[in-house]
């Protein structure tokens, strides 16, 4: 059977009828697609405009085949089961009661044998190694990813829609997803900031201000053909601007020709060195010439106009992101942070950090890192306070900020305005703005609702409501920091980062981020 999803002049716009992209024409085969552009473009727009989860405000989708879409984000039931995310756990119950002796003959009929199995097989292909009946809630978040894949896989359809798959995974889960899209042999559309599974893919498909270009090949193959692209963008712009320079130039040296001229006819008039008919003639063949080059200048000017206009339009105007951090003046002896033989978790009886010790003093630098599951987020909702230990205790020594995956921090039913004066009471209107404006929220940009932002959009508004405030907390404590931030976004975290002369504690899968980031220290977590 052929497999395609076609779009045709797609448009959206969001509630407020602001355009996101428009004219969208693009059709995909049995191919893997990455997905690229700037945080609040419309990627996962376009995701869930193609699931038929939004409608387009014109033109549409056509799909030849079935679609399976994951979300950036999972949402968690309080009690669901990973058989009940896979749409299965009515099936595992069924099987449970019949090996238990308590199903009837109808029910042993309809029994589904092999679904706990199947589920198995899936998780496993997204290494993860769980029983069906394990509550979602019990999992990490890159856990909970590969539950998210393996429903997919296990779902079986023509087309992966992938959000951010890569977020939150370990080194072997990430390598899990590579070894699964590598293995698919049907449709995958992957928006991704991930370079590492961009390299698997067989096109990449950039969505900008100007609309979507698609280009064949891997992201390495992607960035080659978008720099010659720039910079034959960038020399066309450059062309068109001297050239429109030269054509007024040369107009104004016309028109200063032309009034040296005039001038001289008058004062020749004015003294009657020649009769009368033979001055006004040529007065009159003078004003026809000069009507005649007034006009083709006229006519090379506005053709240079054009040209410079088009040359224009075919290079984004990008606004530059700087993440501006002004200075805390943390001493270097200073303790910062001190957790004492600290055990916690969600059942006293299984707790998840154990007997867990740590100290930072001044700016030092340190990572937490470890496998999915070992108790890496646990560990900073103990340590910022977002849980009570079972026993130890912890003192955070100076102001701290924290930022978790989620950027729970923020009220998605605020602007950004109201979250900042929400969170810096002590900060005026002006003092407010200055600090959205370093992050990129200038004017109007600050009066939008923090529920309407995409993930990347979302971190860089917490950055600012926390430190882009005149006085930065002297301890700095992400989640995951790099989940969703497109590759502009990222580098610019990583120089305000590099910058910040506060200690930092994070927690990130991402080698290359952290290597950036002059880590005095890396403390592992194995979990168990």
């Amino acid at each position: 059977m052929s497999v395609f999803l076609t779009l045709s002049d797609l448009s959206w716009s969001t509630p407020d009828s602001a355009p996101l992209f428009s004219g969208l024409h693009l059709r995909f085969g049995r191919e893997r697609i990455g997905i690229v552009g700037r945080n609040g473009i419309g990627k996962t727009t376009l995701l869930r405009l193609i699931a038929g989860e939004l409608r387009p405000t014109s033109g549409h989708v056509d799909v030849h085949g079935t679609i399976g879409l994951m979300h950036q984000e999972m949402a968690v039931g309080g009690g669901e089961t990973i058989a009940d995310f896979f749409g299965e756990g009515a099936a595992v119950d069924l099987v449970d009661r019949a090996e238990a002796g308590l199903a009837g003959v109808d029910e042993l009929a309809r029994a589904d044998w092999t679904v706990a199995e199947r589920i198995r097989a899936a998780l496993s292909r997204c290494g993860l190694d769980a029983d069906p009946r394990t509550p979602l809630a019990a999992l990490s978040g890159g856990e909970r990813t590969r539950v998210a894949l393996a429903a997919l896989v296990f779902e079986a359809p023509d087309f992966l829609l992938l959000d951010e798959p890569t977020n939150n995974l370990d080194r072997a889960g990430r390598q899990a997803v590579i070894e699964l899209i590598r293995g698919w042999g049907s449709g995958a559309l992957i928006v991704s900031h991930d370079r590492e599974l961009l390299e698997e893919m067989d096109a990449i498909v950039e969505l900008s201000q100007l609309g979507a270009v698609r280009y064949g090949g891997n992201y390495s193959a992607f960035r080659e053909q978008k720099a010659a692209e720039s910079e034959a963008a960038e020399r066309a712009f450059a062309d068109a601007e001297k050239t429109l320079a030269e054509t007024r130039r040369r107009a104004q040296q016309a028109a200063e020709r032309k009034a040296r001229t005039d001038s001289r006819g008058r004062k020749s008039r004015a003294r009657k060195d020649q009769p009368k008919i033979l001055m006004d003639a040529a007065k009159e063949r003078a004003e026809a010439t000069g009507g005649a080059h007034a006009r083709l200048r006229d006519a090379r000017l506005q053709t240079a106009k054009n040209t410079l206009a088009e040359a224009r339009a075919s290079v984004e105007i990008l606004r530059p992101l700087s993440m501006e951090l002004a200075p805390t003046g943390l001493p270097r002896g200073k303790t910062v942070l001190r957790v004492d033989a600290v055990t916690g978790g969600y059942a006293p009886e299984r707790p998840v950090i154990r007997d867990f010790s740590l100290t930072i003093t001044g700016p030092e630098r340190v990572a937490i890192a470890g496998p999915n599951g070992c108790g890496k987020t646990t560990l900073i909702k103990l340590i910022t306070g977002r849980l009570e230990p079972f026993s130890g205790h912890i003192d955070l020594c100076v102001p701290f900020a924290f930022l978790d995956q989620h950027v729970s921090l923020l009220r998605p039913e605020l602007s950004l305005r109201e979250n900042f004066r929400r969170l810096n009471s002590e900060a005026d209107e002006n003092q407010c703005r200055a600090a959205l404006a370093r992050f990129r929220f200038r004017a109007e940009d600050a009066l939008q609702e923090a529920g309407s932002l995409s993930g990347g959009e979302r971190l860089r508004a917490g950055l600012a409501c926390t430190i882009g405030q005149a006085e930065p907390p002297g301890l700095l404590v992400l989640d995951e920091p790099t989940n969703h931030l497109d590759f502009d976004a990222l580098q610019a975290l990583e120089n305000a980062l590099q910058a910040y002369d506060g200690a930092l504690l994070v927690v990130s899968h991402d080698g290359a981020f952290l290597a950036r980031l002059g880590l005095d220290r890396v403390v592992e977590l194995s979990g168990g």
